[in-house]
């Protein structure tokens, strides 16, 4: 519950309303907003760790230029792929996107599957140790080296709560996860348990998108052949030309990796293909079970006028859930 005195704490009915609009990957979420947006006033906020990143287009589903024409997106396009974008830059990037489409008199869309930029925009996040270069680089070093495997069990040893949650290959956490252990003999789990996450700045209403399992695996598949056919090989080629590899945070992006090592002559493509399909089914399932988590309102991808009485709904009543 919040604490008494709290700053961030606010009675509901006085917090700024925000909508929420998440689910799995290739459920369908960006075509609803555009249609949401549109149809209530409202300007999108994007919640996607990877749309963030300047010319990874294709493999990140980014909105078109005809799509952000039409209605304003924010958050799109912020950094260079050799640039980390870590999770506390993304609260106050929000934050100041989401008072701008408020001041303008729109309705924020805060739109994305990226659980734990939603979960830290909505709850707050939990303090921690700053960053030790030297700690950082010993570890990032270890990584490059092929030791992912190894650090990952090391974080298990360390912080198993908050390793059962990673998938071994995400460097940026797994990493984190480590330094915070190094550095404080205290696993990062243990740190974001004590702070609760009692910050509410928003009044939210969550909805989400394609959440049945077997039609979205479909979509999923279907999904990666179309951005094949728009030339997600030759993306990632011509970010190779521009000096970005394996090591670049962006490419850590699901799919790339994968092209990546086949332009390495590692893999063929109808295997790649193989392989970015099922990682993605994978990784919808953990989404999910983030998703469990929270008050989501479930809507079919092609449900606009559902969404839109939901919205509307939720504008005029204070006392909704927050």
């Amino acid at each position: 519950m919040p604490r008494k005195g709290d700053p961030c704490v606010a009675p509901a009915d006085r917090l700024p309303p925000i909508v929420i609009l998440t689910g799995p990957t290739a459920a369908g979420k960006s075509a609803l907003a555009l249609e949401l947006a549109a149809a209530v006033g409202g300007e999108i906020v994007s919640a996607d760790s990877m749309q963030v990143y300047r010319y990874l287009d294709i493999g990140t589903a980014k909105p078109t230029a005809a799509e952000r024409r039409r209605v304003p997106h924010h958050l799109i396009d912020l950094v260079d792929p050799a640039e980390a974008y870590h999770v506390g830059r993304f609260r106050e990037d929000a934050a100041r996107a989401i008072a701008a489409v408020a001041g303008r008199g729109r309705v924020p869309l805060v739109v994305g599957g990226t659980a734990l930029y939603l979960k830290v925009l909505t709850e707050g996040l939990a303090p921690g140790p700053g960053r030790d270069p030297e700690v950082r680089a010993r570890l990032e070093a270890r990584w490059d080296r092929g030791e992912a495997e190894a650090l990952w069990r090391e974080l298990q040893g360390a912080d198993p709560p908050l390793a059962r949650r990673l998938h071994p290959n995400d460097r940026t956490r797994v990493i984190r996860g480590l330094e915070v252990w190094l550095l404080t003999g205290r696993g990062l789990s243990e740190v974001q348990g004590e702070h609760g996450f009692r910050d509410r700045p928003y009044r939210a209403l969550w909805l989400g998108v394609g959440g049945e399992r077997g039609a979205l695996a479909d979509r999923i598949d279907r999904r990666v052949v179309r951005m094949m056919e728009a030339g997600w090989v030759e993306e990632v080629r011509r970010l190779v030309a521009l000096g970005y590899g394996a090591e670049t945070p962006g490419l850590q992006a699901l799919g790339y990796r994968q092209l990546l090592a086949h332009l390495a002559g590692e893999t063929s493509l109808d295997e790649t293909v193989e392989a970015i399909q099922r990682e993605t089914r994978r990784f919808a399932k953990r989404q999910m079970t983030w998703f469990r988590r929270w008050p989501l309102t479930w809507l079919a991808p092609e449900d606009a006028a559902g969404a839109g009485e939901a919205v509307r709904n939720f504008l005029q009543s204070p006392s909704l859930p927050v």
